[in-house]
C-alpha cells in the first residue's frame, strides 16, 4: 500500500465511523449503512481513484437520500 491508499483509508474510515455512529443514536438507516460501507470499502477496493470515488459517494449519499 501506498502512502496515498493509507491516508484516504483512515481518513474515510473516521468519516464512516461518525457516520455509522450518528446513524445508530438517530435510528436513521442511510448515514448507518454508509458509514458502515465506508468503514469497509478500503478493505475491497484495491484501487485509489476508484476507492475515492465511492467514498465520495457514499460520503454525500446521506444527504441527497432521506428515508
Amino acid at each position: 500500500m501506498d502512502p496515498t491508499m493509507i491516508m484516504l483509508s483512515m481518513l474515510f474510515g473516521s468519516i464512516g465511523m461518525g457516520m455509522f455512529i450518528f446513524g445508530k443514536k438517530q435510528s436513521r438507516p442511510v448515514p448507518l449503512f454508509a458509514g458502515l460501507l465506508l468503514m469497509v470499502i478500503p478493505y475491497i477496493i484495491p484501487n485509489t481513484i476508484a476507492m475515492s470515488c465511492v467514498a465520495v459517494l457514499l460520503t454525500v449519499a446521506p444527504f441527497f437520500i432521506a428515508i
